[in-house]
Formats: C-alpha cells, structure tokens, sequence
C-alpha cells in the first residue's frame, strides 16, 4: 500500500481538490446545466443509477458480510473443533521470479507450515535447479528435524503454471492425504501470514466448503502510479468479494494464495480441469485455456455445489512487478489477461443456471459481461451531447464523474485506512478503458499471453480459416461498437427511426 507520507493521501490535499471541484462547478453558466433536464440528461441518470444502485448494493452486502455474518461465521468455524493433527499441504509454484522475492516467499510458507497445527508439507513446484538449491538452504536452515514438517520438490520443463499445478496437485494426492486435509495453492509472488493454516483450517470442518481465498495488500516495484493503481484494485476487491461472500461463492480463487479441500485436489476430474482446460466456441472453434487456471479451479467447484468462502480479515502480501514501465502498456497487457481469464469462463458458468449457483451470484456473473458495454454508454452520450447539443456537456459530466467517483472513493476507507486524491481519476480510468480492453477481448477470446512468463499459445501456419476468424473478430468488434453509438443516438433524440 502507499506510504502514510504520501502526499494524495493527506487530508487537507482531499479538501483542497473538493474546493476546487466546488469552484469549477459554480463557475460555469446556467446554461451549461440545462442539459440535465433534457433527454440526454436523462439517458445518463438511468444507466447511472442502474450502475451506481447495483455498487451500492454490493458496498451494503460487503458491510454485512464483514461486519456481522462473517464474525458469527469465524465463531460457529472455532466452536466446531480444532484442526488437531490434520495436516496441510502448501503448494508454492515458482516460474522466472526474482531472487530476493523467492526467499521472501518461501520463508513464509515454512513458517505458515511450523506454525500450522498439524504436521505439514511444502512442495515446491519449480522450473530452475537454482530454486531447488536455494529452497533446500532455507528448509534446512529454518526447520529442525523435530518439527512436523517436510520438504517435496516437484521439477517440471517451463511449459507454465497450469502443468506447475497439475504435476504439484499429483504429487501430493500420492502423499495420500486425507479427505480433511487443506492444501494452500501459493504463487510464487505470494507472502502468506504466519498463522495461514491456523486461522483458514476451521472453516473447512463445513463440509460444503470446498475452497477460500482471502484478502490481498500489493507491494509495487513501480512507479507511484502503479503504487496507486494497485491499492485501487485491491480495495475494490475486498469489497466486491466480501459481498460475494455473503452468498459463499466468490466470483473468483485467485491463484495468489487460495485453500482447497484435498479431497478435491486429488480428485483426477479436478487436476484434468486445471491442466487441460478448454472451451468449445461456437465461432472460434474448440482452444485451449494458456492462462486463468483460478478460473478454471472456481468453475470445477462452482459446477459441483461447493461452497467458496472469503475471509477478510486474513491478508496475503503480493510482489507486484508491472510488465511495462508504461502504465498504459502495463495496464493494457494485464487487463487483457485478466478479462480474457473471465470472460472465457463466465459464458459456460451462467450455463448453470441461477437455480443451481444462487440468483445473487448468476446476476453478479452476468452483470460482469453487461458492464462492459453500460459502462460506455455514459461516456459516449457525453462525447455525442458535446458534438451536436451543448459544448457544455463534456464539462458537466467531467464534474459529475469526478464527485461520484469521489463519494465512491470515500467508500473505499470502509476497506482501507487511507485513500488517495488520484482514485476517482484511476476509478474513471478502471472503469473505461478497461471496459474497452473486455470489448476487445470478447471478440478475441482465443488470444492468449502471459505477463511475467511471456508464453503464448504455439503458433502454426497461419490457414485460411484462422486469416477468416480474425477478420470476422474485427468486423463483429466494429460493428458492436457503431451499434452502441447508435443506440445511444437514439437514447438522446439525436437521430430516429421512421417507418414509412
């Protein structure tokens, strides 16, 4: 998170940016507001107060899941037993990540493991004879041979992370461990708390429980922007999943560190979903998933029936290295990967239907492909209102986005202790471009790349057929957005369709 010194986040820089927003607004004339009143003004109230009630709705249900059922929760969880000599596995999978963050990792999940309260095992899934070297000298340095824990290495060829899982779940189902066991999937990146295991081992003694994930703080090796950008994202996601938590299915296990049942992780269905995963589309044809295998892991347990419970008050630090000095680059790159991992999943989970994964939790996932084009609709009225309506209208609703935007910023201190002037700004940002970077990829679905192991799917002759896809990718793409243009033309009066 940014330090307590940084400047944006002191309170008289909030004041001073609310006065001069105030300032701006007065300024201008009467006639620049008239545009509320007209059908225009009125296009963006209705999609904005669709959009606004539904991030209501989740900071209310966030509230109550963190502040009152989450609480009875984590005491129904200690009152039902401790874990005793159940043991845990900690599978860490490490690719191509710096020395210094290595170690740091690692010796958080020997220490998570010395401290767990039954006896454990690390098993390092890795590419490089250099880590198993430096992981052996820090087993050996840190657990004595009277502590109930143990060391497994798993070597696999670089072929990425999904073989790094599958190779790992494998060697512990051959552990034969028992069916009340938990195994913590841990990214190489991921620094886990000392008393990991202790505090997420009750929960599962709910038999419904097949996995949790937790709260997440980012450590940046990056500018203050990216400093910035990541205490954003993560203060949004510890709000929007404690509100999926109050249905117990969260909308995603992130592969930075979540728990699962080792009944489940042993089971040959499950190790085949996160390895081979794939989708048949009925445009691009059958492909293979390269990344998103948290993913993959959540739809096996969604489709199952299984409980996926979120625990904010346990925090796992993340070593975040942006894959571009550029903010722009580094942002396009990630959001590609992040929104291509949901959107080639979500299809095949509303195919589920709200009777078998709860009402609350269907409309979330829908929610998560409409967003992408309600999200455009206000921003595009605006550009239209100023071309044909009023010059006034892209100044009016800069003020208007950056006062929501600030009222939701002050939400965010109910997840973190400090927020900063940047994050209405980097919201707005959030919110467009990456609603551009999911309109991109929904036509492009196949297209694959890894950040930090820079992997893409092999590439073979370029037929025909794939020369076919992409066109028709890029005409579909095109076509959807004059639509939306068009739609909302006729939203605002600007143009009409008559019949003869």
């Amino acid at each position: 998170m940014a330090s307590a010194g940084d400047i944006s986040e002191r309170p008289w820089v909030h004041v001073l940016a609310v006065l001069a927003l105030a300032a701006v607004a007065t300024s201008l004339p009467n006639e620049a507001y008239a545009i509320i009143d007209t059908r225009t003004g009125l296009a963006i109230g209705a999609i904005g107060a669709w959009r606004y009630g539904w991030g209501l709705l989740h900071f209310i249900r966030s509230l109550i899941y963190r502040f009152r059922v989450y609480p009875a929760m984590k005491r129904r969880a200690a009152e039902a037993g401790e874990a005793g000599s159940v043991p845990s596995y900690l599978l860490v999978t490490s690719f191509r990540i710096p020395t210094e963050t290595t170690i740091e990792v690692y010796r958080a999940a020997f220490l998570a493991a010395l401290n767990a309260p039954g006896p454990s095992v690390v098993v390092a899934s890795i590419v490089d004879m250099v880590d198993q070297r430096l992981i052996k000298q820090l087993y050996h340095r840190m657990v004595k041979p009277e502590d109930r824990v143990d060391l497994l290495i798993v070597r696999i060829a670089g072929t990425g992370k999904r073989d790094a899982l599958a190779f790992g779940f494998r060697a512990i189902a051959r552990l034969s461990p028992p069916d009340d066991a938990m195994v913590a999937v841990i990214d190489g990146d991921s620094i886990v708390p000392p008393d990991l295991v202790a505090r997420c081992a009750p929960f599962f003694h709910d038999q419904k429980v097949g996995a949790l994930t937790t709260d997440e703080m980012a450590r940046v090796n990056g500018s203050r922007l990216f400093v910035h950008w990541y205490d954003l994202r993560f203060a949004q996601r510890h709000i929007l999943m404690s509100s999926m938590g109050l249905s117990r299915r969260v909308l995603t296990l992130t592969g930075r560190m979540s728990m699962f049942r080792a009944s489940i992780i042993c089971d040959p269905r499950f190790v085949a979903q996160v390895e081979l995963d794939y989708i048949d589309h009925h445009r691009l044809g059958r492909f293979k998933f390269l990344t998103g295998d948290d993913k993959s892991s959540w739809f096996y347990l969604l489709r199952n029936g299984y409980y996926m419970l979120y625990l904010p008050d346990v925090m796992v630090e993340t070593v975040e290295d942006p894959p571009s000095d550029s903010f722009i680059d580094s942002a396009s790159q990630l959001m590609v990967r992040w929104y291509g991992n949901m959107l080639r999943t979500n299809g095949r989970a509303l195919a589920l239907g709200p009777r078998r994964i709860g009402l609350f939790t269907w409309w979330a996932i829908l929610d998560q492909r409409m967003s992408m084009w309600t999200c455009l609709i206000g921003v595009t009225i605006a550009l239209l209102a100023t071309l044909f309506i009023s010059p006034f209208a892209i100044v009016v609703y800069a003020i208007w986005i950056l006062s929501s935007r600030y009222v939701l910023t002050l939400l965010l201190l109910s997840a973190r202790r400090r927020v900063s002037i940047f994050f209405p700004i980097l919201l707005y940002f959030n919110q467009i471009y990456g609603s551009l970077m999911k309109v991109y990829v929904f036509f492009r679905l196949d297209k694959q790349k890894w950040t930090r192991q820079k992997t893409t799917l092999a590439k073979g002759k370029i037929t025909r057929l794939a020369r076919f896809r992409l066109m028709e990718s890029k005409l579909y793409h095109a076509v959807s957005v004059l639509l939306l243009v068009v739609v909302c033309s006729l939203l605002m009066g600007i143009t009409s369709f008559s019949v003869l």
